[in-house]
């Protein structure tokens, strides 16, 4: 975790500032979790997806990294998850369903990195 993010998430929740966010999660799974049909990444989207309804955040979309043209990054999938406020991103440590979607991310995931990205819903009509 980067604690200076988790600050600024802190203080934009604490604030008259605060609306939607819109993470990017860019993960890496392990074999065991044989993405994207197997049964331990099932669990732990389904998982996920529990939570993510206790927070109120929506999956806008959810796509299998094929590869990389530039950089050095080796992801498998990237998932863009709008949130209402930065405090239901924080709530998700709270929540009802986090310590079993931590149990089975630490299982599943072998990297993650989480983008904090424009607040706005993307514009789909390009």
């Amino acid at each position: 975790m980067n604690a200076e993010e988790i600050n600024i998430f802190s203080q934009i929740a604490n604030s008259e500032a605060d609306g939607p966010v819109l993470m990017i999660n860019l993960n890496k799974y392990v074999p065991e979790a044989d993405y994207p049909k197997g049964k331990l990444y099932k669990d732990y989207m389904e998982v996920l997806d529990t939570l993510r309804a206790q927070v109120g955040a929506r999956i806008l979309w959810r796509t299998q990294v094929l590869g990389r043209v530039v950089g050095t990054q080796d992801i498998d999938e990237a998932i863009g998850i709008w949130y209402p406020n930065h405090q239901a991103f924080l709530d998700l440590m709270t929540a009802p369903a986090s310590s079993e979607n931590m149990r089975l991310r630490s299982l599943a995931v072998k990297h993650a990195d989480l983008h904090r990205c424009a607040p706005e819903e993307p514009n789909m009509n390009w």
